[in-house]
């Protein structure tokens, strides 16, 4: 984001002299430019300037030689054996330290960027009493080969001379000035330059604002007329033969040379020092000063070594096949869409590529130490197309940053006649007086804008008269009014004012959101109030689980082939059932699930990879059940409500998505301590949670154990059961199977559920649960042990039980199953613990004796036996 700098941005706005960072702040945010953040100095003083007395070269036996340097530093000098101040000894492995310098010396207590303390240290058999800094070491660049000379740092001959040993270094390089960082919305491109902050300033505050384009465009000088028989720089020529969107990727083209540029010319300090605190490096003085155009006015510049273009320019899309190696380094390989900048050796139109157009250039043609002749780019390209070139390169640029938010078609000549200007002071450069303008550029069509529409739209009172002054304060053209309706033209710079809401958030934003005023939209109660049944069976589901001591998880609803194949699915059975998503967020994940296991999985996979243990994770979410046969989704009209019989076709089409809910768990289910019992996660844990969700809904369910060869196969075939409900599967419940274990990283014996709550939630009455009467009389307890077949369940023999005992039944536990010898081969024993009481009276012996026999009774009619 933007950095705003006070010393720069009063060049284009009157500011108050007291102006605190802190108040700029908030004077931006007033009209929409959020603060991001005020960055301070991460340097602390004392850091000066120092003249070099000598310095003495030391080889050393690492084969590097040092300085031995002795540096006056002013009030800061130090104290000799005889009380007299004497120059700072300074140890310096510089190549360019040298005596008669003034440098930049970072004295003991002062403290670099990384937290690094300056302190008198031992070293190469000297003390050193202070640190020669370096571009790189104050955090001003990336600049590591010498120290700071300050000879060479932009200085005037007068400037130069005025610097004093000891003088304050800080100040001098704004080390302790801080910057604030905005914040821009990307239809507020304009607001990328110091030119669109300064506005925004004068916006908020009234502060007189003078654009500085204005004389800019006075002093350029216009293209030669074709008629007038003289030549322009370079003929410059569009061929878009594949525009995005029917849009030419440039419709405007400035051209203007620059001869005679001295390339050993440095950039001034103060524009060195503007650029690195806007986070730019500098890098020569025809670069920095096209970076400096572009931070002021907005207009992204490019600069070409003008004796190695061979014109005519092309602007060209790329044809398939072509590659570029861009100034980072990098190899590209173009796509169609890509809009290049082309020059044309040996008559050859358009062959060879000069870079990317608004995004980065190519490494042939740039402007070198040896440059003389420069060519000035100032050009505008369609946003879309920048955009898409930007991203699909991974290229991101401060250029096409500015392009793909919107650059104004009308700042070319402005911007090119500014890089001119510089170019001469600083550079001893010449101009051109015959720049190239391709210009295609159109006027846009005004916007027909009812007054009335401020108070319809946004609820805000504001006279005709103000409106029209807001308006054309932004800069429109506004015609009309007398009636309450107006012609606007947006300026060139707001390429995002296009319709009438558009004015009246623009109206709405100068007078303050905070005069908008606030009503709170009836609600009008029409039948039940409050959460439905489902909602409330939902929060019964979260609360459930949370109470059992699982967490909640969100994850994003996305497969792919992985996740089929760590659940063992099928991909030829499942894609074809499977929403498949057009634009992916992940390239490698294009379905939405059809269960929610294999999302959670990967969040449980994650915590476990982070070296958590005992992770217990559940989500409830939607799934998507893609209908092969459903009917194809109508394309519905824009801008208009869509009739009922449009609506229904629509759900029609969708897939079905039902709420499921999902839990995972791994580790310990039991860990209480080094000392305490300690138990590993089993399928009993998620029988525990299914089972009191189900008797938190009130649901009337059975755990069915199916033969191994129909059990899924994520699921292990004889640890798992199914859940069904009224006679309905509703999911599932049990360990997950070894290989989805070993695919995932999971622990062994990891257990997992997952229900269908929509389904489930189906089988619920809604009726009110009649709670019984207390029973004042003492209760008989008893152990009753059955020897049955291995194929009866114990759910079988449990409502076997319950039939026999009747009303006096109270409660009734398994708590044991045993095979063994014992029982003979084929058998085994279910242990209940039943409690009978009886709501009337007191059981006698008599009584207690003739339940126990109903219930052996009935027990034997399914092959049941009482054990002695």
């Amino acid at each position: 984001m933007p950095m705003v700098d006070i010393d720069w941005l009063k060049e284009h706005v009157e500011v108050p002299a007291d102006l605190t960072y802190e108040q700029l702040a908030k004077d931006l945010v007033r009209v929409g430019l959020e603060e991001e953040e005020i960055h301070s100095s991460q340097v602390t003083g004392p850091i000066v300037v120092g003249y070099v007395l000598d310095a003495t070269p030391e080889p050393q036996k690492n084969g590097k030689t040092i300085n031995w340097c002795h540096v006056d530093v002013g009030e800061y000098n130090v104290v000799d054996e005889n009380g007299k101040k004497v120059p700072r000894g300074i140890v310096c492995g510089a190549p360019n330290m040298a005596a008669g310098e003034k440098v930049v010396v970072t004295l003991p207590g002062a403290v670099l960027p990384g937290d690094f303390k300056i302190e008198p240290r031992k070293t190469y058999g000297h003390i050193s009493e202070g640190m020669c800094a370096s571009e790189r070491e104050l955090g001003l660049g990336d600049d590591h080969n010498g120290i700071i000379l300050l000879r060479e740092y932009g200085f005037t001959p007068e400037e130069y001379k005025a610097l004093k040993p000891g003088q304050d270094a800080m100040h001098l390089l704004h080390l302790d000035q801080p910057i604030l960082e905005i914040n821009i919305t990307p239809d507020r491109g304009y607001a990328f330059s110091y030119r669109g902050v300064a506005r925004e300033y004068h916006h908020s505050t009234g502060a007189p604002f003078v654009d500085p384009v204005v004389e800019l465009d006075k002093r350029a000088p216009k293209s030669p007329a074709a008629e007038s028989g003289v030549a322009s720089d370079i003929e410059v020529i569009v061929d878009d033969n594949n525009p995005i969107h029917g849009v030419a990727g440039c419709d405007r083209y400035v051209a203007r040379a620059v001869h005679g540029f001295d390339p050993s010319s440095h950039t001034p300090n103060w524009m060195r020092r503007r650029l690195i605190r806007a986070g730019m490096r500098s890098l020569s003085l025809a670069v920095d000063v096209t970076n400096y155009v572009m931070l002021d006015l907005g207009q992204p510049m490019h600069a070409y070594d003008l004796d190695k273009i061979e014109g005519p320019i092309v602007v060209r899309r790329a044809n398939a096949g072509e590659k570029l190696t861009t100034l980072d380094g990098k190899n590209h390989d173009l796509s169609p869409e890509d809009l290049l900048i082309t020059d044309s050796p040996n008559g050859q139109r358009g062959s060879r590529i000069l870079g990317i157009a608004g995004v980065m250039g190519g490494l042939y043609g740039e402007v070198t130490a040896e440059t003389k002749n420069i060519l000035l780019e100032a050009a505008h390209f369609d946003s879309v197309s920048i955009a898409r070139s930007a991203r699909r390169h991974k290229i991101p640029s401060e250029a096409s940053r500015r392009f793909e938010r919107g650059v104004d078609t009308q700042l070319q000549p402005a911007a090119a006649q500014m890089a001119a200007e510089l170019l001469t002071k600083y550079g001893n450069g010449e101009p051109s007086e015959h720049p190239t303008d391709y210009n295609t550029t159109t006027f846009r069509r005004p916007i027909h804008f009812k007054a009335s529409e401020v108070a319809r739209v946004a609820g805000l009172d504001v006279d005709v008269d103000r409106i029209s002054d807001i308006l054309t304060d932004v800069g429109c053209r506004v015609a009309g009014g007398g009636n309450g309706e107006f012609s606007v033209s947006a300026p060139t710079w707001r390429p995002d004012l296009n319709q009438p809401c558009d004015l009246v958030e623009e109206v709405a934003r100068l007078v303050g959101y905070d005069e908008i005023p606030v009503t709170v939209p009836p609600a009008p109660v029409k039948g039940a109030v409050g959460l439905t049944p489902d909602q409330r069976r939902r929060r019964w589901v979260a609360d459930t689980l949370a109470e059992y001591g699982m967490v909640e998880s969100l994850s994003y609803p996305f497969v792919g082939d992985e996740d089929f194949k760590a659940f063992a699915y099928d991909p030829e059975a499942i894609k074809p059932v499977s929403v498949e998503i057009a634009n992916p967020l992940a390239g490698d994940r294009p379905y939405l699930r059809r269960d929610i296991l294999p999302t959670l999985a990967t969040t449980v996979q994650r915590n476990l990879r982070r070296g958590l243990e005992n992770v217990s994770l559940y989500e409830l979410g939607h799934v998507y059940l893609w209908d092969p046969n459903a009917p194809a989704i109508p394309a519905l009209p824009g801008g208009v409500r869509p009739t009922d019989e449009q609506l229904k076709a629509l759900d029609v089409g969708l897939p079905d998505q039902p709420l499921h809910v999902a839990g995972l768990l791994t580790g310990n289910a039991v860990d209480s301590g080094w000392l305490g019992e300690r138990r590993a996660v089993d399928w009993s844990d998620a029988v525990e949670a299914v089972r009191r969700i189900c008797d938190r809904l009130g649901a009337k369910y059975a755990l069915v154990q199916p033969a191994a060869d129909q059990v899924p196969a994520q699921w292990h075939p004889g640890r798992a059961a199914q859940v069904v409900a009224d006679g309905k599967a509703v999911g599932f419940v049990g360990e997950l199977h070894p290989h989805v274990n070993e695919a995932l990283g999971l622990p062994s014996h990891s257990a997992a559920f997952e229900l269908n709550l929509t389904d489930l939630f189906a089988t619920l009455d809604g009726k009110p649960v009649q709670a019984k009467p207390i029973s004042t009389f003492p209760p008989v307890k008893q152990d009753l042990a059955f020897t049955v077949d291995d194929t009866v369940t114990a759910d079988e023999l449990e409502s076997v039980v319950r039939e026999a005992a009747g009303d006096n039944l109270e409660s009734i536990d398994l708590f044991d199953v045993f095979t063994g010898e014992q029982v003979g081969e084929g058998k085994k024993s279910l242990a209940f613990a039943v409690t009978f009481r009886s709501p009337s009276k007191t059981l006698t012996a008599e009584d207690s004796e003739a339940i126990r026999k109903a219930i052996v009774d009935k027990a034997a009619q399914i092959g049941a036996q009482l054990r002695a």
